[in-house]
């Protein structure tokens, strides 16, 4: 069986003079999440970029002006009935102070989310993610890739094994702890980390003043 692929350094793009600044606002109820969360900062800071994680449900006014000074801001939740948790609901409402004076207006936005089944309506939480940063005026990040496993010779090991394209999508099993979330899903939110921080590279390069 094939191993999940890492992002490619050479997908990276242009440099940015100042490396961007990528925010990952999320909610883990069990773990799994977390491990999500983790992976997409490890593929941002990959990428060049300073990443800040921000427990949405620990959060202080510290953490509000953390995620005002990014570049990128990346949601992840697990889905729960069908949306993002409770949690995450209250900070999205909590968002409203920002969208009342456009405070994240062009920002870049991505999402991430994990079920415990295949699909678990996963979908719904991703498109909430993507409708909160429109409403927001943020620039919306998709994972950038074909579907895995979805031939006879694919494999549960490629990347975006779930065949998602809006956001990083992962399955794990309800009765198996944060350490079963899956290899090639954790690579999969790797990647758009990488991703992420890779296209607030160009937005920053092209915002920069010309020599």
């Amino acid at each position: 069986m094939s191993a999940p692929v890492a992002p490619a350094a050479a997908a990276a793009g242009p440099v940015a003079a100042v490396a961007p600044v990528v925010a990952v606002a999320y909610h883990s109820g069990y773990g799994h999440t977390a491990v999500l969360a983790e992976a997409v900062r490890a593929g941002a800071s990959d990428a060049g970029a300073e990443v800040h994680l921000v427990k949405v449900d620990e959060i202080a006014e510290e953490q509000w002006t953390l995620l005002d000074g990014a570049d990128a801001i990346v949601f992840g939740s697990p889905t729960y009935m069908g949306t993002a948790s409770g949690a995450f609901h209250a900070f999205a409402e909590a968002t409203s102070a920002r969208w009342a004076t456009q405070a994240w207006k062009d920002k870049l936005a991505a999402g991430f989310t994990n079920s415990g089944s295949k699909s678990g309506d996963k979908l719904h939480t991703l498109q909430f993610f993507q409708i909160l940063a429109a409403q927001l005026g943020m620039h919306w990040v998709n994972l950038g890739l074909l579907p895995g496993w979805n031939s006879s010779t694919g494999s549960e090991n490629d990347l975006n094994r779930l065949g998602v394209f809006l956001g990083a999508a992962a399955q794990t099993n309800v009765d198996e702890g944060p350490d079963a979330v899956h290899k090639a899903d954790v690579a999969t939110a790797e990647h758009l980390g990488h991703r992420v921080a890779s296209t607030a590279a160009v937005f920053l390069a092209g915002r920069a003043p010309s020599a």
